[in-house]
C-alpha cells in the first residue's frame, strides 16, 4: 500500500473515531453529573424554598424523569445543536456563554503556548548541546519541577511576589476597570485592539494577560524541554552530525541547523496532546488569577451543579480536543516522511 493511500486511510479512521470519542465524553460528563452529591434546584431556589417550588421546578427542567429518558432528551437536543440555557443566569443560552467567555481562553491558552514552546525548546537544546555539564543538570531538574508543581500554588506564588510585593502585573481581569476595553468585534482584546489601531489598548491588553500566561506557559515548557532534550541528545549522535562536525561546521550552526530541526518534529505531535493540558490548566489558572474565560465559567457552572452550563462546555472544549488531535496528526504524518499508517 503506498504512503498516500495509507495516509488517508489514517486520516478517515481518524475521523470516524472522533465522533465516538466525543459521545463517550459527553455520557461520562452526563453520568459523573447526575452521580456527585447536591441538587441543581437547591443551588437554584436554595435549601429552604417551598418543596411544591422545588417539585414545578424538576418538572419544567426534567430532573423528575427516568435517568435514561433524561440522557434520550441531551442527546436529541445536542443533534439539534441545542446546549441548553443556563439554570444559574436565566435565560442566557450556552451558546452565548461560550462566545461570551471563550475569547479570553484563547487569549490565555495561545500566549501560554507560545511561552512555553519558546522556554521549553530553548532550554532543551541548551542542555541537550552541553551534555552531562551543569546546564545538562539543570535542564533535567527544570522539566522535573515544572510536571510537579500545582498550577494554582505556582499562580498563587507568582501573584504575591510579581502583583503584591513588586506590583510589575495585576491580576484579576483582562483590562483595567477603570478604562472602556477594546470595541468587541471577536472577543479577543489583542486582535480588536489592532482593528481599531488602538496601540495603547493593545498593550494595556497584554499586559494584563502576561502573568496568567507566563504561569500556564512556564509549567507547561517542561514537557517540550524533556522531548527537545532527549531527541536532540540521539540527533547529535548521528552520522550526518558527525560528518558536519568532521567538515569543519562550528557547533552552534550544527545545533541549530542540522540537528534541531530533525529533534522538533515530536514537538509537533506532542502539541496536539498539550491542548487538552492546557484546557485543564486554563481551569486552574483562571480561577487563581479570577481570568473571565470559559473554564473560569465552567468552575463557577460545577460549583453550582449547572448541568446545561457544564455538559455544554465539556462538549465544546471536547470537540476541540478531538480537532486538535487530528490536525496535528495529519501535519505530522505529512512533515515527517518516515512515518507510516
Amino acid at each position: 500500500m503506498s504512503r498516500s493511500v495509507a495516509l488517508r486511510y489514517y486520516i478517515l479512521s481518524r475521523l470516524l473515531l472522533a465522533p465516538l470519542m466525543i459521545w463517550v465524553l459527553i455520557t461520562l460528563v452526563f453520568l459523573l453529573l447526575r452521580a456527585t452529591p447536591g441538587d441543581p434546584v437547591d443551588m437554584v431556589l436554595g435549601s429552604r424554598a417551598p418543596e411544591e417550588a422545588k417539585a414545578a421546578m424538576r418538572e419544567r427542567l426534567g430532573l423528575n424523569a427516568p435517568l435514561w429518558l433524561q440522557y434520550l432528551h441531551y442527546l436529541g437536543d445536542l443533534l439539534r445543536f441545542d446546549l441548553g440555557t443556563s439554570l444559574t443566569t436565566q435565560g442566557q443560552s450556552v451558546w452565548h456563554i461560550i462566545q461570551q467567555y471563550f475569547p479570553a481562553t484563547v487569549e490565555l491558552t495561545v500566549f501560554s503556548m507560545i511561552v512555553s514552546v519558546l522556554v521549553g525548546v530553548s532550554i532543551g537544546a541548551l542542555a541537550a548541546s552541553k551534555p552531562n555539564t551543569p546546564l545538562d543538570a539543570g535542564g533535567r531538574l527544570f522539566g522535573i519541577i515544572t510536571y510537579a508543581v500545582p498550577t494554582y500554588w505556582f499562580g498563587m506564588i507568582l501573584q504575591l511576589i510579581f502583583a503584591v510585593q513588586l506590583r510589575w502585573f495585576p491580576i484579576g481581569t483582562r483590562f483595567p476597570l477603570t478604562e472602556d476595553p477594546p470595541i468587541v468585534r471577536t472577543g479577543l482584546y489583542l486582535v480588536d485592539s489592532l482593528l481599531q489601531g488602538n496601540l495603547n489598548a493593545f498593550f494595556t491588553s497584554l499586559y494584563y494577560l502576561a502573568l496568567p500566561s507566563l504561569t500556564l506557559g512556564i509549567l507547561l515548557s517542561g514537557i517540550f524541554e524533556r522531548i527537545v532534550r532527549v531527541n536532540l541528545k540521539q540527533t547529535l549522535r548521528a552520522d550526518y552530525v558527525e560528518a558536519a562536525r568532521a567538515r569543519g561546521i562550528p557547533e552552534p550552526r550544527i545545533v541549530l541547523a542540522h540537528a534541531l530541526k530533525n529533534a522538533l518534529i515530536p514537538v509537533i505531535t506532542v502539541l496536539g496532546l498539550t491542548v487538552a493540558s492546557l484546557l485543564g490548566g486554563a481551569i486552574l489558572t483562571e480561577v487563581t488569577f479570577s481570568w473571565p474565560g470559559l473554564a473560569n465559567r465552567l468552575y463557577e457552572a460545577i460549583s453550582f451543579r449547572d448541568y446545561p452550563v457544564v455538559q455544554g462546555i465539556m462538549v465544546f472544549f471536547g470537540i476541540i480536543v478531538a480537532i486538535a488531535s487530528i490536525v496535528i496528526d495529519i501535519l505530522n504524518a505529512y512533515i515527517d516522511p518516515r512515518i507510516r499508517y
